[in-house]
């Protein structure tokens, strides 16, 4: 499935579903439910705005612009994991607040919802399954659908709990759990799209492997100003000097060499400067 079809079927769903549950929640007095609900309506502003990166993405370069705009994902993920932290301040204020101050609870009518909700967040991480992998907006988006339906699978047995002992203070108390398990969950994701933002290598790249390639190739020598970077949060860039004496500039080893470092390490965009020897300003800066 086309992924810009996934994103429009997830958002759908999710919204209604935010709507239906924010109602249940304020109606049941549930604030597990009002929690999920505010997670859930997060989760639709990170889609849209996933969506948006991908389509902003695949525009072509321009003068202006020469990379084009692939690092609009990287960005998009980063504001998702902010407005993710931000929801959870706020339903952390809301449920300490339904902890000082219980009522009861409608647990039935939670345990109704919750389970539409397992259905809903589990179809669409469902469709993003495929894309996640190399990918940390689509991977993102994954874990969030799919955290999300084990949440609602915890609120239906608090939902159970509640009807079964009575005890509407378990309520707020399983809210506090969920806030964990997202804020848990989302750390990863958070430290990712920072380093992304800091043109970190990315984490599906071990440079000591790549370096090690490199000094492997046929007739080099010495590898020096390696750099690895993220264009977008599928994209890799890599530019180094490597030389080879007596070897001339070499059409053929430069073509194989890009098409091992893309199959290996995926890395798609590849600047290789071949030198004769390392340039006197190199050896005397202490350049790597």
């Amino acid at each position: 499935m086309h992924f810009d079809r996934a994103f429009g079927i997830g958002i759908g769903l999710n919204l209604v579903f935010v709507v239906a549950e924010t109602a249940g929640g304020l109606w049941s007095h549930s604030s597990a439910l009002l929690s999920d609900a505010g997670h859930n309506l997060s989760d639709v502003l990170s889609l849209a705005l996933a969506w948006g990166a991908t389509q902003l993405a695949s525009r072509p370069s321009s003068e202006r612009y020469t990379y084009g705009f692939k690092s609009a994902t990287i960005q998009a993920a980063l504001i998702n994991a902010a407005l993710l932290y931000a929801a959870l301040g706020f339903i952390l204020w809301d449920t300490v607040d339904h902890l000082r101050n219980p009522a009861p609870v409608n647990g039935y009518l939670v345990m109704v919802l919750a389970g539409i909700g397992i259905g809903v967040n589990g179809l669409t991480a469902f469709l993003f399954r495929k894309g996640q992998h190399g990918d940390v907006n689509l991977r993102g988006a994954y874990l969030h659908m799919l955290t999300d339906a084990l949440v609602s699978l915890g609120v239906v047995v608090g939902g159970g709990l509640v009807v079964w002992t009575g005890w509407h203070w378990l309520d707020p108390l399983i809210s506090f759990v969920i806030l964990g398990i997202i804020a848990y969950s989302s750390w990863g994701l958070l430290r990712e799209t920072v380093q992304l933002t800091m043109l970190a290598v990315p984490e599906s790249i071990n440079l000591q492997k790549v370096r090690a390639l490199l000094l492997a190739q046929p007739g080099v020598t010495q590898v020096h100003d390696l750099h690895v970077w993220p264009m977008s949060t599928r994209d890799t860039a890599l530019t180094v000097h490597l030389v080879r004496p007596g070897c001339g500039c070499d059409s053929d080893f430069l073509q194989q060499l890009q098409k091992t470092l893309k199959e290996k390490f995926n890395i798609c965009h590849c600047t290789v400067q071949i030198e004769e020897r390392v340039p006197v300003l190199e050896e005397s800066c202490g350049c790597d």
